[in-house]
């Protein structure tokens, strides 16, 4: 696959990706943090903050890494 083309859909799945997390981490929020003191939210939202450039790094690295026909064609970095 090109990497135009990764890159295409990388975006829209970024998009997704940060949508549905950003959705699950609101849902686990307020079923958890009502009962939980300063500390525990702080860790909270620090974890649930970086959290996401885990899964996401692997998404980016898919999207920069060259495609057979650019090899092919000369076009890698």
């Amino acid at each position: 696959m090109p990497m135009r083309t990764k890159k295409f859909i990388g975006i829209f799945a970024l998009i997704a990706i940060i949508a549905v997390y950003s959705l699950l981490v609101m849902r686990v929020a307020v079923a958890v943090l009502p009962e939980a003191g300063p500390a525990l939210e702080l860790l909270f939202y620090a974890v649930a903050g970086l959290a996401w450039v885990w899964p996401v790094g692997f998404l980016i690295k898919w999207m920069n890494a060259p495609g057979r026909k650019d090899i092919e064609r000369g076009e890698h970095v």
